[in-house]
This record gives C-alpha cells, sequence and structure tokens, in this order.
C-alpha cells in the first residue's frame, strides 16, 4: 500500500492511476489530518508527501513521520513544485528517501518508487536448511536435529558435518580437513579429525553410517 497525501486532485488521480496500473495499491488523502488518521489503522509501504498542502505541511508531517517510532522507517518520496535547493535540502536532511520535483513524468515516479522501496526493504531471511537423509542442520539458527530433535554438537563436530553436507559424496582427504576446520596454522596431527569424526558418528546414531571411511584417503558423506 503506497499513501500519497496531495491536494491537488487531479495530480493525485494521475499519480494513483500510474502506480496502480504498476501493481500497486494506493490511498489518497488531501491533508495531514486525514493521512495521520489513516497511519492509526494502516502503515504503508511508502509515502508521497507533497510539501505544500493546505494546513499542515509536507516538512511538519515528515519531522512527526521521522519522530513516532511507529512510523520512522517508513520511506517518504517529497514532491514540490517549488524544486528550490533549500525545499530539497531541507527534506532530505529530515529523512525524506527522495525528492521529485513537479511536474514529473509518471513513469519517472513509478521508477523512483520503485528503486526506493527496493532500497529501504530489507531482504526476506531465508533459513538454509541442509538435509540428508534424517539429518538436518540449520545454518541460520546453528541447529543440527535426527528425526526433529535436536543435537548438540561441538562448534568442530557442527563445521565437520556441515562441510560434509554441503559436499555430498565429495572424499576429503585428512590434511584439507584439517586445513578447512582446523586452519591451515594448526599444528596438530590428522588423528584429531579421526576422533571428532568417530564422536560426530556416534552422535549421529543410526545416521552415523552415512560418514564412510574412505581407506588410505579420508572420509565423505554417502547420500543414498
Amino acid at each position: 500500500m503506497i499513501f500519497c497525501v496531495e491536494d491537488d486532485e487531479a495530480a493525485s488521480n494521475i499519480a494513483a492511476y500510474a502506480l496502480e496500473t504498476a501493481g500497486f495499491q494506493v490511498q489518497s488523502f488531501e491533508n495531514g489530518r486525514d493521512f495521520f488518521e489513516a497511519l492509526r489503522t494502516e502503515k504503508p509501504e511508502l509515502i508521497l508527501l507533497d510539501i505544500m498542502l493546505p494546513g499542515e505541511d509536507g516538512i511538519s508531517i515528515l519531522k512527526k513521520l521521522r519522530a513516532d517510532q511507529s512510523t520512522r522507517n517508513i520511506p517518504v518520496i517529497m514532491t514540490t513544485a517549488k524544486g528550490t535547493e533549500f525545499d530539497k535540502v531541507t527534506g532530505l536532511d529530515l529523512g525524506a528517501d527522495d525528492y521529485l520535483v513537479k511536474p514529473f513524468g509518471m513513469l519517472e515516479m513509478v521508477s523512483r518508487v520503485r528503486a526506493v522501496l527496493r532500497r529501504t526493504t530489507p531482504p526476506e531471511t531465508v533459513d538454509e536448511v541442509l538435509r540428508a537423509g534424517n539429518v538436518e542442520l540449520n545454518e541460520a539458527a546453528h541447529i543440527v536435529s535426527v528425526d526433529g530433535k535436536p543435537l548438540a554438537l561441538t562448534l568442530k563436530e557442527y563445521s565437520l558435518l556441515e562441510l560434509f553436507m554441503k559436499n555430498p559424496d565429495r572424499v576429503f582427504d585428512r590434511e584439507t580437513l584439517l586445513m578447512k576446520i582446523w586452519n591451515s596454522d594448526y599444528s596438530g596431527d590428522t588423528r584429531t579429525v579421526d576422533v571428532h569424526v568417530g564422536t560426530l558418528r556416534s552422535k549421529l546414531g543410526s545416521s552415523g553410517d552415512m560418514i564412510q571411511t574412505v581407506r588410505g584417503v579420508g572420509y565423505k558423506l554417502v547420500t543414498v
């Protein structure tokens, strides 16, 4: 939803039509009073805010938006017929995200709206979940589960399992595992790899058989 605060009915109607044609929902307001009333029940994705309004002007409205915790992060594009440097600097200094000088093209307006939304909308967080048999590894939450039950692993065990699950059927020699998991400066010998793989297998229970020993080389995770 985009809120358009514009007292010129013709300009408001044209802007609403252009935005709706581009796939946005639009609600228009002629003054700050009606705009703030609507904000009580709905928060828009973006606000198109004219500076020259009857009663309370756009600069004053912008100040209130940025001072309120519930609205301070809503992106605002200021519009004005003046186009003076003072208006532009004042609006941007107060937290406007962009600025349009009238008369502006509708395609330009839609393009600016999309650009501001791309810039200000946080990307969706998608949990990266790796699966092998009945084992799941959630990278975002740093949780490993077997048959849906959380498993307690040490950091090295977790890192080993993550590496294996990201590279199914790939054979890793012990030296490579030392370099990747313990880093290249690790001063121990390759037996520490065998110990950690052994405890990892044990904790995985019957699923531990997925981590197979490649004689004379190292280990790999086998998927069925």
